[in-house]
């Protein structure tokens, strides 16, 4: 049964999403991921150790059922405490945020199920990564999976207030669709998504060439952007695509220290693929 606000009853009597079979691709690449680090992440770990934190600032519900099968998979935050668990090197603090309150709520209590030690955060994504910012142990080793609906909800403000952690990896939803439906739209509009994406890019952008070439000198400039918060954007990207193999998205690893790009490289198990743009 479908809720006021878009969720459904879940096969936990807790609401739910539904979600594409895409989801749970990106699940696998998160918790391949996360079962890598789990060494580097076990060294943060123990008493007077400064801690490992996990951040999804787009948690929703915790948990959806596929649309194509019928199939009841965790969200990406249940996913991870689950697989940090799993590796014996469970994360010392799990923050969760989502605007949507019920989805918060939702993924909330299902992370208290767990024993998780999960806080929430309120507010949108920009509010609630410079929360965490401010929250969280300058030495410890944090992980943030921001995995948006939409350019425009990734907005640049996120990666700057996250930057600011000594320690921080974060795993990021690039709308691959988004940028090949809506480029037009974003062009012609005074204000578009990728304002907020990439902050200062009609100047850095030729548009007078292909729509190839300008999605893909937005995407670079973006890159650079988050370069110059000295954060490292992988080269590597995963493709995750829909069901009539439509690309959807890309899954990026920015982070301050090779050894993560090392662990991502291997957990992405890259094939060769066809590019972004």
């Amino acid at each position: 049964m479908s809720t006021g606000s878009g969720l459904i009853d879940g096969d936990d009597g807790l609401p739910a999403s539904e979600v594409g079979a895409w989801a749970s691709q990106k699940h696998t690449y998160l918790n391949r991921y996360l079962d890598a680090s789990r060494a580097a992440r076990s060294k943060y770990l123990g008493a007077g150790k400064a801690g490992a934190t996990f951040l999804d600032l787009f948690c929703g519900p915790g948990r959806g059922r596929v649309r194509e099968t019928g199939k009841w998979i965790d969200g990406s935050a249940v996913a991870a405490w689950k697989m940090s668990l799993e590796g014996k090197a469970p994360f010392t603090k799990v923050l969760v945020a989502d605007l949507d309150e019920d989805r918060r709520d939702a993924c909330v209590e299902r992370l208290r199920r767990l024993n998780a030690p999960v806080e929430e955060l309120r507010g949108s994504a920009v509010e609630a990564a410079q929360t965490a910012a401010r929250l969280l142990n300058p030495y410890g080793l944090h992980f943030a999976f921001i995995d948006p609906f939409n350019l425009g909800t990734l907005d640049f403000s996120i990666i700057r207030a996250l930057a600011q952690l000594k320690r921080i990896d974060m795993l990021i939803h690039v709308s691959a669709m988004d940028l090949q439906r809506n480029l037009d739209a974003n062009i012609s509009a005074e204000t578009s998504a990728f304002d907020a994406f990439a902050p200062g890019w009609r100047k850095e952008v030729n548009l007078r060439q292909s729509q190839a070439e300008v999605r893909r000198q937005v995407v670079e400039y973006w890159r650079s952007l988050v370069l110059q918060q000295g954060v490292w954007p992988a080269t590597e990207m995963k493709l995750i695509t829909g069901a009539n193999n439509q690309r959807l998205y890309w899954l990026l690893l920015a982070a301050k220290h090779k050894l993560a790009h090392k662990l991502w490289s291997a957990a992405a198990n890259i094939e060769k693929q066809p590019r972004l743009l």
